[in-house]
């Protein structure tokens, strides 16, 4: 029994330690901290965790499942820099799932569900670092998102969102985005407290293609003069 005990135990640490490690990583390049294109050395990064290569390998490819991370043929894991055209297509396929989401929840929100929302927004308002802008964004979208209770479509909109988030939050903080975006959270909200689906969903449309259109327009002003 005891020799079971301790198969379950190295199954277990086995299968969290990848877990540990995508975590640390995810956080360090949604934050900025690595930045896109930065190449992610396996040997250094397996040193620097005390973790053989294996462990290191899956975190990576779990990453790249998620689009924060590229394997090239000669160059190995690469942060994954985002292109005009895939930030135009991460948010069109947000929109889709979103206004799904949106529509499956709405029936179903409470006025706990509500007054939380509320209280992310407000906290939102006061918050003065830009790192923590996306952080709050998403508890804010996936307060309103939750009794869908649709946890696989969720995760699909967090992954989207991690995507894009971190190019909003590190480049468009200078251009007062911040403002008009936590303007059409809560009328989104209000839309929500009043359960009118139609009108819901008409701000969360107008607020995403907005949000494109502005990193689409960065990015490509980025790709024009070459980084």
């Amino acid at each position: 029994m005891n020799n079971h005990h301790s198969k379950i135990q190295i199954k277990i640490s086995h299968r969290t330690m990848p877990e540990i490690i995508a975590n640390l990583l995810r956080d360090a390049i949604l934050s900025g901290e690595i930045k896109g294109g930065t190449p992610l050395r396996q040997e250094e990064l397996a040193a620097r965790f005390g973790v053989s290569m294996s462990p290191l390998r899956e975190a990576l490819k779990s990453l790249e499942g998620e689009g924060l991370v590229k394997f090239y043929p000669n160059r190995g894991a690469v942060v994954s820099e985002l292109s005009a055209a895939e930030a135009r297509e991460i948010f069109d396929i947000r929109l889709f799932l979103e206004l799904g989401a949106l529509e499956l929840a709405l029936p179903n929100l409470t006025g706990e569900n509500l007054e939380r929302a509320r209280q992310i927004l407000d906290q939102t308002d006061v918050e003065t670092c830009c790192a923590r802008w996306g952080e709050m964004n998403w508890r804010f979208h996936e307060t309103i998102y939750l009794p869908a209770e649709r946890p696989r479509l969720l995760a699909l909109i967090q992954t989207l969102h991690n995507n894009a988030e971190r190019y909003m939050r590190l480049y468009l903080s200078a251009m007062n985005y911040q403002a008009k975006s936590q303007a059409e959270h809560r009328e989104l909200l209000q839309a929500c407290v009043q359960k009118n689906v139609q009108a819901a969903q008409r701000v969360l449309r107008k607020h995403m293609e907005d949000a494109s259109a502005v990193l689409v327009d960065y990015l490509k002003d980025k790709e024009r003069i070459g980084g």
